[in-house]
């Protein structure tokens, strides 16, 4: 038989979508996987439960249909601050996902640089690999997740392509400041490179922090593309409606990946959704200050346990210390399936994200309902007599 593909040799299968079948397997408590176990908001699902008997069920426009892509650019350009072209300057993709390959299909050539930050959401390493370019590691430093600027030129100078930007970044909830967003800005400038901006937790911040989209920023527009969904702002992750808006001679050719790659997002979803693009700004808030909730809640479980942990500043995600309860010689990973099967939580390990040698960090996610917080916060409780 003819030989298959070198590149699945490059990375593994998704650690995370691991972690939740072994959740499942296990009757875990799923905090692996950054999916709420809530409702989305009811105009969507009344909409939805209209749209499932009238229509539409056939192919949308490649693009996005209409309505839905007016609504999106309406929603995005009033929190980015500008107006945003419906026709020429966004497209709609199957989640956020499909937004980023598209995009760095579109903007790179094999053997093109990209700089990321490490820690990363996993999906990253592996896109740039299928675009056949080589991914630059910058460090977050934790517990504050700070770059050094120093260390990010050094990158810019290596000749790369694109930055690739989490912000609020999964997994350490961190949220760039103006004053570093403005620095990456001034490195693109200079050295010509292009910033490509994941978003999807645009609307997960906590206390005094502030997300700033990178495209508003003087002289950045040009060459940012910014990919973002409804899945999490929503609560609707199942539903994978995506999407990336960037001025109209990039987004010419990210259109051309989308239409050969997935041809189109599902048109009945696309219509059910638009009324959750047109809520006022009081939905945000009420979903801000719910998230703010539950991450109160959660960590402050953690710590009557007594179990260490970075303190994120957006996004749904705290990356806690286990080094504590590591065996000798054990593996990051290996304590996580032992800890769904032994305890019935599921987290996910830490080397999964980090360039860095870590194995003392999961990922655990507290998008859950008080009640699933509450069991999972108690059966962590007996952490320490379960895993010895």
């Amino acid at each position: 038989m003819q030989e298959l593909s070198r590149k699945n040799k490059l990375f593994t299968d998704s650690v995370i979508r691991r972690m939740t079948r072994i959740a499942i397997d296990c009757d875990a408590i799923n905090l692996a996987q950054g999916f709420p176990d809530f409702d989305p908001p009811k105009a969507l699902t009344d909409r939805l439960a209209e749209v499932s008997a009238i229509g539409p069920h056939q192919y949308p426009i490649t693009m996005g249909a209409k309505n839905f892509r007016q609504a999106l650019c309406k929603k995005c350009g009033r929190f980015m601050g500008r107006t945003i072209d419906p026709e020429t300057e966004v497209v709609v993709t199957i989640g956020s996902t499909e937004a980023m390959v598209d995009t760095i299909f579109a903007l790179t050539n094999p053997g093109d640089k990209i700089i990321m930050f490490s820690p990363y959401f996993e999906n990253y390493r592996a896109q740039a690999i299928l675009a056949d370019c080589e991914p630059i590691f910058v460090p977050l430093v934790p517990p504050t997740f700070n770059y050094d600027p120093e260390v990010l030129e050094n990158a810019f100078k290596q000749g790369a392509k694109a930055i690739l930007i989490c912000n609020p970044s999964n997994p350490s909830g961190k949220v760039f400041t103006m004053e570093e967003l403005r620095f990456i800005a001034d490195l693109c400038i200079k050295y010509d490179v292009y910033a490509i901006m994941d978003e999807v937790y645009e609307h997960i911040i906590y206390d005094d922090n502030k997300h700033i989209y990178m495209n508003s920023l003087e002289g950045m527009w040009e060459r940012t593309v910014s990919c973002s969904s409804l899945s999490k702002t929503y609560s609707i992750t199942g539903w994978r409606l995506g999407y990336a808006i960037a001025p109209k001679n990039l987004m010419d050719r990210i259109k051309q990946y989308h239409d050969f790659n997935t041809v189109g997002a599902p048109s009945p979803l696309m219509e059910a959704a638009v009324v959750g693009l047109e809520m006022p700004d009081s939905y945000y808030e009420e979903f801000g200050a719910h998230y703010a909730h539950m991450k109160k809640l959660f960590t402050s479980g953690l710590d009557d346990i007594g179990i260490k942990y970075t303190d994120p500043q957006g996004a749904y995600f705290v990356l806690a210390d286990i080094g504590e309860f590591l065996k000798k010689g054990q593996s990051d990973v290996e304590f996580c399936e032992e800890l769904a099967r032994k305890v019935g939580v599921a987290c996910v390990p830490g080397t999964s994200f980090f360039m860095e040698d870590v194995n003392n960090i999961v990922r655990v996610h507290f998008a859950k309902k008080d009640d699933t917080l509450k069991e999972a916060l108690d059966r962590l409780s007996h952490i320490k007599e379960k895993m010895a």
